[in-house]
């Protein structure tokens, strides 16, 4: 991992942060690369570069298009519920059949290979919360045409769900999806630890540490000083190390939780379905679209694979409310309030807690407290 990048790369690098349009994003992209040294140390960085500048002259040409008068479907999917999740699999595998199972969405059912052209979306009900499941195009073997776009779905989304035909060769369909996401930056091996940071106009740079962080805070001060980044919120979950924090500023490699669903289960032959699963790391279920089967316990798998909490808010003296925020495991009252309103967090008083986290009804705590799934949150403010 890059340490070490030069004053005049680094500032190049803020300008990118700072841009606001794709076009603008496109040229700062432009300088930081011209400006970052080429050794054997910035090839991942070089490569991370021309991929999201790739991503952006797409994105840039999608806009124009639509300008021109081009309209049509998009891959861009306005995310919906409590999380996106994105169904990838090759043609043939059910994907189809598995969101008009999950979701009662109306969708194009056939034969014929690559029908779906563009992503189709449904919600699927889970408890009081909704999922939102996004069929997309079929990915091609040999690549080109649409293989892009529907990894910028994969990178957009919340989590994947790998569709694999049971009746088919389920190694061979695995390995050549994980080959696929892996050539566009994507990784559905969960990493040792790893760093999310959230830039703020204000506040300060305030480390939240849900895992355990292998270097000091100074440390990470200088380093986000040094890319000109002044006010942030840190979290670090498992382990990481400064290396990880500078990760999560270029996103090299992007993590997305995952599991496999294993179709058409009623053609496949058992032993073989079982010795797959064996092998595997990424949780895989064995169904079938068209017999049906437990979607509540998908539900459940999917939930968790996300590693999300619902969080009720409460205003004082009033009842909780009914639809709850959605955070992901780790989340602190700052993110509660930050949620609401910004105002929340300048005025913050105190908190009162009912639920897990909390060590009795009604205790009363501060920014830092983290958060448990079922929490009711109320705010006080200052008067």
């Amino acid at each position: 991992m890059v340490t070490n990048l030069p004053a005049e790369a680094k500032a190049k690098f803020v300008k990118y942060m700072e841009a606001r349009t794709p076009e603008e994003k496109l040229r700062a992209l432009e300088e930081f690369l011209a400006a970052v040294p080429k050794h054997k140390g910035t090839e991942n960085l070089v490569r991370w570069i021309r991929k999201r500048m790739a991503e952006l002259r797409e994105e840039i040409e999608e806009r124009q298009h639509k300008k021109r008068g081009g309209g049509g479907p998009s891959f861009f999917i306005e995310k919906e519920g409590a999380a996106q999740i994105v169904l990838l699999g090759y043609t043939k595998s059910g994907k189809s059949t598995l969101l008009k199972y999950l979701t009662d969405a109306r969708v194009e059912v056939s034969d014929t290979p690559y029908t779906t052209k563009f992503p189709a979306v449904g919600m699927m009900p889970f408890e009081d919360i909704q999922f939102q499941l996004v069929e997309a195009p079929s990915v091609i073997p040999e690549g080109g045409g649409w293989n892009g776009k529907v990894a910028g779905l994969a990178k957009n989304s919340d989590g994947i769900i790998l569709v694999l035909d049971a009746s088919r060769d389920l190694e061979s369909q695995f390995n050549g999806l994980l080959s696929f996401l892996e050539s566009y930056g994507i990784t559905l091996t969960k990493p040792r630890g790893y760093v999310e940071i959230e830039r703020l106009h204000s506040g300060g740079i305030r480390i939240v540490n849900i895992g355990k962080l292998r270097c000091s805070e100074i440390d990470v001060i200088k380093l986000l000083t040094s890319y000109g980044i002044r006010n942030a919120v840190v979290k670090v979950f498992g382990e990481a190390d400064l290396d990880d924090v500078e990760k999560a500023l270029f996103e090299q490699v992007i993590y997305k939780p995952s599991l496999v669903l294993i179709n058409k289960i009623d053609l496949a032959d058992v032993e073989s379905v079982k010795s797959f699963i064996d092998k595997v790391s990424t949780p895989a279920i064995p169904v079938s679209a068209i017999k049906g089967f437990d979607k509540y316990l998908l539900g459940k798998t999917l939930f968790n694979m996300l590693n999300i909490i619902r969080v009720y808010t409460k205003p004082p003296g009033g009842e909780p409310s009914k639809k709850p925020l959605i955070l992901k495991r780790g989340s602190t009252v700052y993110d509660v309030a930050k949620s609401i309103h910004e105002d929340f967090v300048k005025k913050f008083a105190y908190a009162k807690i009912w639920g897990k986290s909390a060590k009795f009804p009604g205790q009363r705590v501060g920014l830092e407290h983290a958060l448990e799934d079922g929490d009711i949150v109320e705010i006080v403010l200052k008067k």
